[in-house]
């Protein structure tokens, strides 16, 4: 979101490096919360250590441009990084499982964190590296998919809920909640998450099933209810959804909360596409920072980790991507216009009525599996 609030642009160039200088981080002192700090002109630039790390993250996922978190993380500490991009979690997995790509910080989704905990896919972090742990909230800490975390730390947080274009979509429609997304009024202007998890997990919070069921018959009518929704559907979509929505092409799609910034608020996004969340619940998501069990610079991986935990860095990054801070001190930086938005810090009333996501048995997820696949196969009528 910090792309719309430009003119924040110097007060969020504050950088306090002091944890990637010092292994004893001391809180942030209020008194210099309001300082505007060039971090180049604070720090000397570190020396080249030779090392570079590869990060693996989602798309739109990391300011890149008023503060370059990664070249941030070059100056100050001399290591290098090399940064790709994934559009879900599932092709992220498909790619390290495969053994094809080989990287140290990866930043799955909570029940892929957990799924790659029990396939020894990640390795244990040293959170001396990481004193800037202390920052995150206790909210986000010890959650099930990583109950003593020893793997991973939260980067982001959010909601799923349904994007729609005020233009076109009936207000009093909204009260189908996701029934919405399979109403024949609006056929062809529809999308879908292309992603099993997220697909069947609407399917399920429409049919009224928890997102973690292990019932195969909840499965089973989630496909069915899948395969009937392909026959308003326009497409399944990734990070394609932004086109699609902008350019009104489609006018509904459920997607994550912190999506509203490309899609609402940005320079050249659409005002009249709004976001809500139905009355009968829907996911709470964390996304995690894990280093890799094959890494081959583990240290670095936890300076990188902590670098993106220093509150002024998280709270540059959290505006810039719009997705939802876990660091209560970073949330003390950011402008008001954003922690008091609906869209992205939602009211406890709203929280209350979501569920995360559980890493599935075996048996389940290759139910899951089988029934995207099949899903994917079926042509509409």
């Amino acid at each position: 979101m910090k792309r719309f609030l430009a003119l924040l642009s110097a007060l969020l160039m504050l950088l306090v490096f002091s944890s990637c200088a010092a292994p004893d981080d001391e809180p942030i002192d209020d008194e210099e919360e309001d300082v505007a700090w060039d971090y180049q002109a604070e720090f000397p630039k570190a020396a080249p250590t030779g090392v570079t790390i590869n990060v693996y993250n989602w798309g739109e996922y990391i300011d890149d441009e008023i503060l370059d978190v990664n070249a941030a993380f070059t100056y100050v500490t001399g290591i290098e990084v090399n940064y790709k991009t994934f559009e879900n979690n599932e092709s992220m997995y498909a790619l390290i499982s495969s053994g094809a790509a080989d990287y140290d910080v990866i930043i799955p989704s909570d029940y892929m964190v957990g799924k790659m905990i029990d396939e020894g896919m990640l390795r244990k972090l040293n959170f001396d590296n990481i004193p800037n742990y202390q920052y995150i909230g206790e909210n986000y800490r010890n959650l099930n998919y990583d109950p003593e975390n020893a793997y991973s730390v939260p980067y982001t947080w959010g909601t799923v809920g349904i994007f729609y274009n005020t233009k076109y979509v009936d207000e009093a429609d909204l009260a189908l909640g996701w029934d919405l997304l399979w109403c024949d009024k609006y056929k062809d202007r529809i999308l879908m998450f292309n992603n099993p998890r997220d697909a069947f997990g609407v399917a399920l919070m429409k049919n009224g099933h928890s997102l973690n069921t292990t019932d195969p018959a909840h499965w089973n009518a989630a496909f069915d209810a899948l395969v009937e929704q392909k026959q308003v559907l326009y497409k399944y979509v990734n990070d394609e959804i932004y086109d699609l929505m902008i350019g009104e092409t489609c006018w509904i799609a459920p997607y994550y909360a912190g999506d509203g910034v490309l899609m609402i608020y940005e320079e050249g996004a659409n005002e009249d596409i709004a976001f809500f969340i139905p009355e009968s619940g829907t996911n709470f998501f964390v996304d995690a920072m894990c280093v890799r069990s094959t890494s081959k610079h583990p240290a670095e991986a936890e300076a990188y980790i902590n670098f993106m935990c220093n509150p002024h860095v998280a709270a540059a990054n959290a505006e810039y991507i719009g997705y939802s801070c876990p660091e209560p001190a970073a949330m003390e930086l950011m402008d008001p216009e954003i922690t008091e938005n609906p869209y992205f810090y939602p009211p406890q009333s709203i929280l209350d009525r979501t569920e995360i996501f559980l890493t599935l048995p075996k048996e389940t997820n290759k139910l899951q599996a089988d029934l995207w696949l099949k899903l994917k196969q079926i042509t509409r009528k």
